[in-house]
């Protein structure tokens, strides 16, 4: 019943690496202005700290208002077809940006940006190109493909800008755009029959009982305010980085030296939280990593070359909250509800963005640069706080098992026995998907047990 083989077939390799590309080059798009927009803002019409912090994060409003409706519809006329129509959108919003000569022009070119709402319309087609054995490790590299998309676009954001100006990024993002496109339909093969999977896509069943875990909202609540922080301080950290002698084209080289540094740094705190059990506790260290280096960079010794400690500090907290979290809410999520819990929370990041940006251009122009920093140091404080409540993630993974040659009748007597083997904590049967979810204690699990309910093919 179970296919142990996690060899990934040619068609699979083709599928992870054009969608990981597909979505990492979107999301450089998104990034590459975020370090340089406050500073090269003085050319556009109308440009206030206000506006500038809206041109931010306004990408986040538009997306998390459209991510859910992009996948209902690619579940009805096709996966590629949607995913394309999101691309054009995305490309149109680029353009916009690039031809603008305000900050509102900006603002609607990111917004269209934002539009382009795939992201779970290609997590949808990855986990249809992909069996439920590899499917795990598909989705992480589209995790990892992110967060590599964030460190490129903090060090090719300076660059590109210095180079052909702040529409020159807009303009590189619609070309990237197009390239997209051309991968998706000559790289990534045929899409496959559509099917809901109740780990990958957001199922409007499951809302109800996702919604009311707490533990599940303190994740949101933490997504949302680490990229509320994030937005709010970049209408002012390129402005403190002029202010500490770095000329705008060398800005891409301290993101890089600080990025670099951090992705070292927090290494041995990720295997410290997964091997020891210490998720918890890595996280709360990370917030508060967060709010102490804010609060520093708001003192005027901080205004100078120890600006380069505060953001190191800052930046390790926040790769490690973004390698952290997920991971704890795949252990919390019930079983067969990851792609439920998953929607919530992509869509509590994006309206973060956007409410930072906002925030923290208004901060900037009612009060100045620093009260941006202290609003985001006592957010970090109440956001400590409320995590110090969650629930320790108990040591759990998933499991995706397929039936193969189960018969329906014997479905729910194969669910109570799984349900009494040692280390299966929750089990749940899709049969139309011929799949069955569980979550189990990899620790505690007895796999003899597990393996005479459902023996493992031979490869």
């Amino acid at each position: 019943m179970r296919n142990v083989s996690t060899l990934l077939l040619g068609s699979e390799r083709r599928a992870i690496s054009g969608l990981a590309g597909l979505y990492a080059s979107r999301m450089l798009g998104l990034f590459m202005v975020l370090p340089v927009l406050a500073l090269y803002a003085d050319a556009l019409h109308g440009a206030t700290p206000l506006l500038i912090g809206v041109a931010l994060g306004v990408y986040g409003l538009t997306q998390a208002a459209l991510q859910i409706p992009f996948g209902l519809l690619s579940d009805r006329f096709g996966r590629k077809r949607i995913i394309a129509l999101g691309l054009v959108v995305f490309a149109l919003g680029s353009v916009v940006a690039a031809s603008a000569d305000s900050i509102g022009g900006i603002i609607v070119g990111r917004a269209l940006q934002g539009a382009g709402a795939v992201a779970a319309a290609i997590m949808a087609l990855l986990a249809d190109q992909t069996r439920e054995q590899v499917r795990t490790a598909a989705m992480a590299t589209i995790g990892l493909s992110i967060g590599v998309s964030f460190a490129i676009a903090m060090v090719l954001g300076p660059w590109l800008a210095g180079w052909a100006g702040l529409s020159g990024i807009f303009w590189a993002t619609a070309l990237l755009t197009v390239i997209g496109l051309l991968v998706l339909w000559r790289w990534v093969p045929p899409a496959p029959r559509r099917v809901r999977h109740k780990d990958v896509g957001m199922d409007r069943a499951q809302f109800k009982s996702v919604a009311a875990r707490k533990d599940l909202w303190r994740l949101n609540g933490s997504i949302f305010s680490l990229h509320l922080v994030l937005m709010a301080i970049f209408v002012a950290i390129p402005f403190r980085l002029v202010d500490a002698g770095v000329a705008m084209e060398y800005h891409g080289l301290v993101y890089l030296s600080i990025m670099a540094l951090s992705f070292v740094a927090m290494v041995p705190l990720i295997i410290v939280g997964e091997k020891r059990q210490r998720m918890k506790a890595v996280c709360l260290l990370a917030i508060g990593a967060i709010a102490v280096s804010l609060a520093a960079l708001a003192l005027p010794a901080f205004h100078g070359k120890a600006l380069f400690v505060g953001l190191f500090v800052f930046f390790t907290g926040f790769n490690l909250l973004e390698a952290t979290l997920p991971s704890m809410l795949s252990k919390l999520a019930p079983a067969g509800a990851k792609g439920t819990a998953m929607g919530m929370y992509s869509t509590s990041q994006f309206l973060g963005a956007f409410l930072g940006g906002t925030l923290g251009g208004a901060l900037s122009s009612a009060f100045g640069l620093d009260a941006v920093f202290i609003g985001c140091a006592l957010l970090g404080a109440v956001w400590w706080l409320g995590m110090w409540h969650l629930p320790s993630p108990p040591p759990l993974s998933s499991e995706v098992v397929a039936l193969e040659d189960t018969h329906p009748d014997t479905l729910d007597m194969l669910m109570q026995r799984l349900a009494d083997v040692v280390g299966v904590e929750d089990v749940m049967v899709v049969p139309e998907e011929r799949l069955m979810y569980l979550k189990v204690n990899r620790q505690a699990l007895d796999r003899a047990a597990l393996d005479e309910l459902i023996p493992p093919s031979k490869p």
